[in-house]
């Protein structure tokens, strides 16, 4: 793994986290009051990272809620972060990792300043080249489904230092591709976080989703 000038502490210790388990299961929800359950299907099936979304304003709530009852085994961040006082506020409840569909210099300087490995959206090279300047632990290539899995491959042949997490498209199916194409990580969201399933709290299903895609890994 490429270590930027930037990672360090707890910084490096999250990206060691998400370097070895690669998965960053999204969650992006209307209802956060089954998180807990939730969370037990995704870590019994081997999910390891797990993002909470801040387009549901209980998220930060939720992120201390889980990181008490998951304690150090599993990696909680926060994700739809787009300003320096997002940043503050999952900061201050315990997130350990920050991504965002965007690119935005200051909310990279706000997760610096507060040890947390940041991971902006990004979607072209020149794009994601800017982020990695501005000191992004990893970049989120956005959405991924657009661009191809060769993209991945693409970009990272004249730019083989950057850590990049392809997120929108990835599937069990086309999970390892994108691992053997070069990416660092991927995230994960509706394919693996079956509406249905959630709806209907069928945590065996969410649990054999999880495992699925844990699966590919080996």
């Amino acid at each position: 793994m490429t270590v930027s000038a930037t990672d360090t502490g707890e910084t490096m210790n999250v990206l060691n986290t998400i370097a070895e388990h690669k998965i960053v299961a999204i969650v992006r929800l209307d209802d956060l009051s089954i998180a807990q359950h939730l969370t037990d299907a995704l870590v019994e099936g081997g999910i390891r990272i797990i993002e909470f979304t801040l387009t549901n304003p209980a998220a930060t709530e939720t992120i201390t809620d889980i990181r008490r009852m998951v304690g150090g085994d599993v990696a909680v961040g926060a994700g739809s972060v787009i300003s320096v006082e997002q940043v503050d506020a999952v900061a201050d409840v315990g997130a350990q990792f920050v991504v965002s569909p965007v690119s935005k210099a200051d909310v990279i300087a706000a997760c610096l300043e507060r040890d947390l490995p940041a991971m902006p959206g990004a979607f072209t090279p020149s794009e994601i080249q800017q982020a990695w300047e501005w000191g992004a632990s990893a970049v989120k290539v956005f959405p991924a489904n657009h661009l191809g899995m060769r993209y991945i491959k693409d970009v990272l042949a004249p730019l083989p230092h950057l850590r990049l997490m392809p997120t929108g498209g990835v599937t069990a199916e086309n999970l390892r591709e994108f691992l053997d194409l070069g990416a660092f990580a991927v995230g994960v969201g509706s394919s693996l976080i079956n509406n249905a399933a959630v709806a209907e709290k069928n945590w065996d299903q969410l649990r054999k989703n999880a495992r699925q895609y844990v699966e590919q890994l080996d």
